[in-house]
């Protein structure tokens, strides 16, 4: 696993852990190159990209993308607010299966670009503001994926029949634009596998619009799931072989939209801290470290061994025994990697974790034996 220069002598000068490490021109770099592989030879334009602010809303992780991206999607008020506050003229899509009455006149109040309808009774509630509004439909199809980390069916979207339902809504309340149709299906999912899913959603999607809403320029939202490998930090999503296998499945005149996170931010971000002991315990060595998974949550949620650069004191050495990496919280389960190889680490090493750039900090319940917060370095050279 490579790390930057700049990150790695940055990490090297930190005195207090743990600490978050983020690397911008890196993300910059990365979204820039993402952006244009997404131009396929295709096409004339590639599919909208909004970046889906649930995997990392940091302020300056949301700057350092704005220029590469067409819109930012938000599932609360917080975050709505928050984006709102950072990147003011940014178009906003606001989704998520829970919406409250406030979240919706607050979605209107700042103007969203498209408001995700989860339900035929949110779509009730927000014809009862009587204001105009851009929605797109979320359709929970019965399309089953094998290989994906996560199947986001159940309470997200809404089947045929509350579809029809809401058709016959829409024809009542004439402030309501439908655009079209917003399909999220499955997360962690290879290039092939997200065409084949885009194939079954336009399938059915572009047909349904036209001859149930009578949309012919219709919009679909593919939704995210793009997947990140933490076994090969290094084998990135192909963004190339997406859009040229993308462009040929869109009919004229249907734009495509992608909310894509984890896979934009996870690469830029290291979870850095040090050794405070190391023991055998029953012939199983153990590296406790400083922090732990309330601030890192990804591999228990996950169930992988978080990637890992140890730096220790002195100076690079090759693995020659196997630990198990924990933190410092009273359960098992507060584990980064398990049984992994490790060169001789000793108390105040330091162990820089990566892929923390997405679903990391924000996803982590922070407060659990109130131990110190990290504390957070941006870098921007």
């Amino acid at each position: 696993m490579n790390m930057p220069s700049h990150v790695l002598s940055y990490i090297r000068g930190l005195e207090r852990f743990p600490a978050y490490v983020y690397d911008l021109p890196g993300l910059r770099s990365h979204a820039e190159a993402l952006r244009g592989a997404l131009i396929s030879p295709q096409a004339a334009c590639g599919p909208e990209v909004y970046y889906a602010a649930k995997a990392n809303p940091d302020a300056p992780v949301l700057r350092a993308l704005a220029p590469f991206v067409d819109g930012v999607e938000v599932s609360s008020g917080g975050e709505l607010v928050h984006v709102r506050e950072v990147l003011p003229d940014a178009r906003l899509a606001f989704g998520g299966p829970g919406k409250t009455d406030e979240e919706l006149r607050l979605a209107l109040d700042l103007g969203v670009h498209r408001l995700h309808v989860e339900s035929p009774r949110e779509l009730r509630r927000l014809a009862s503001l009587d204001r105009p509004t851009e929605i797109l439909l979320r359709a929970n199809l019965p399309v089953s994926t094998s290989g994906a980390a996560l199947s986001m069916s159940g309470p997200f979207g809404m089947d045929e029949d509350a579809l029809e339902t809401c058709a016959k809504l829409l024809a009542e309340h004439p402030q309501l634009h439908l655009r079209g149709i917003h399909a999220h299906l499955a997360s962690g999912l290879d290039a092939p596998a997200m065409l084949d899913l885009a194939s079954r959603i336009l399938g059915w999607a572009v047909p349904w619009l036209r001859d149930v809403c009578g949309i012919t320029d219709a919009e679909v939202n593919l939704g995210g799931g793009m997947g990140v490998d933490y076994t090969a930090p290094d084998r990135l999503f192909d963004w190339k072989a997406y859009a040229a296998g993308l462009a040929p499945l869109a009919p004229p005149g249907v734009r495509l939209r992608i909310e894509p996170g984890r896979a934009v931010t996870a690469y830029h971000g290291w979870y850095v801290t040090d050794v405070l002991d190391v023991k055998t315990t029953h012939g199983h060595t153990y590296v406790v470290l400083r922090g732990g998974t309330h601030h890192l949550r990804t591999p228990v949620t996950k169930g992988h061994d978080q990637p890992f650069v140890p730096l220790p004191s002195a100076g690079a050495q090759k693995p020659t025994q196997r630990a198990t990496l924990v933190g410092q919280l009273c359960t098992p389960k507060d584990v980064f990697a398990r049984d992994v190889p490790v060169p001789p680490l000793r108390p105040g090493d330091v162990v820089a974790f990566a892929m923390a750039g997405a679903y990391a900090w924000n996803i982590s319940h922070h407060d659990f034996l109130m131990h110190p917060k990290p504390e957070f370095h941006y870098l921007d050279r």
